[in-house]
């Protein structure tokens, strides 16, 4: 670039500046590697994410109410839509009927997923027992409703036509309630397993109407 001076005298060159170098910032290896890490893992962690939402499947859940050693059936239950339920273990829709006529091992409580460890083959009455069924009053029964599972007392009451000294009354017996119904007279008829050895002086009792039912431990 020339420049004219004031007396004519001719140009001069002025001087130039140099051209402004932008340095570039250097890139570590290791940072680059760590942004595509991440980069990957997140890809992963969203082909996971929809991995788990597709991945449904058909199980059993409870429709209604299960006591404590009902029997299930088939309108206890009903199919449900899991998405990435896996980890809970429910039973698939499938094994319906491995599960129908099997009893409840724990009351059942609608809306939940039915599990294998909810339920049980084994049958209420154990080893030495028998089943009875005795009819009772309403106000002879120590709760509104006795549960499959429950724990009960049959004790002996005096025998009021009888001379004998009352103090014979009051024998024990220990039962464990199958099932209570309760027919449309408002009597109850409760279903009871119990020793074998104790059936015949329980089957006695309730034919005078001598017995008294007690809870001692709720299922």
């Amino acid at each position: 670039m020339s420049l004219a001076t004031r007396n004519g005298t001719g140009s001069v060159d002025a001087p130039v500046n140099p051209p402004t170098v932008v340095r570039q910032r250097r890139v570590r290896p290791g940072l680059l590697g760590l942004a595509v890490l991440l980069i990957a893992l997140g890809g992963l962690g969203a082909a996971f994410a929809v991995t788990s939402v597709r991945a449904t499947g058909s199980y059993l859940a409870v429709a209604r109410p299960v006591e404590v050693g009902r029997e299930i059936s088939a309108a206890d239950l009903i199919t449900v839509q899991v998405a990435g339920g896996q980890g809970l273990r429910p039973v698939p829709a499938g094994r319906l009927d491995e599960v129908v006529g099997k009893r409840a091992a724990v009351a059942l409580v609608p809306g939940t997923l039915l599990t294998l460890g909810q339920i049980t083959a084994d049958p209420l009455l154990g080893p030495g027992q028998q089943q009875i069924a005795l009819g009772l009053k309403t106000a002879q029964v120590p709760a509104r409703e006795l549960h499959p599972g429950d724990k009960v007392l049959l004790v002996s009451t005096p025998d009021n036509n009888a001379n004998g000294d009352a103090a014979a009354a009051g024998t024990r017996f220990s039962a464990t309630v199958i099932d209570m119904v309760s027919p449309a007279n408002d009597n109850k008829v409760l279903y009871l397993a119990l020793l074998t050895r104790d059936v015949p002086a329980v089957v006695a009792l309730a034919a005078q109407q001598r017995l008294a039912v007690v809870l001692t431990e709720a299922a």
